[in-house]
């Protein structure tokens, strides 16, 4: 595991860190591919702990309704869209989980690199 790097933000926590917790523990470690999810929400930053709390618990709840083929791995919430980052088999896991949810999953991209100023240091 690589280091905090001095000037970068830390790592978001999330906002039921137990649910979390036992959620991840449950969930085996596959070779799945990286997706980032665009979720249109008007107000997002304007979200408090409690809401951002009721739909991370409806999320988690569809998560393991559909096992450990997809997997919640951490979102980016700004003004008006959350950003998500999953492993999944494929896009039509990802929509058929934001279906079970309720929450939009406007945009699907699979992560076909990761780049980070390490590589090029």
């Amino acid at each position: 595991m690589r280091a905090q790097r001095k000037g970068f933000p830390t790592p978001l926590v999330p906002a039921c860190p137990s649910l979390y917790r036992r959620y991840n523990a449950a969930r085996p470690m596959t070779e799945l591919k990286k997706y980032i999810i665009e979720r249109d929400i008007p107000g997002a930053g304007n979200l408090s702990e409690e809401e951002i709390c009721q739909v991370s618990k409806k999320s988690l709840e569809s998560l393991r309704k559909l096992g450990p083929q997809i997997q919640w791995i951490h979102s980016f919430v700004t003004d008006d869209k959350v950003y998500c980052i999953y492993l999944a088999p494929d896009e039509k896991t990802i929509q058929q989980h934001a279906e079970m949810t309720g929450i939009p999953a406007n945009r699907i991209s699979a992560v076909r690199q990761l780049l980070d100023p390490d590589r090029f240091a």
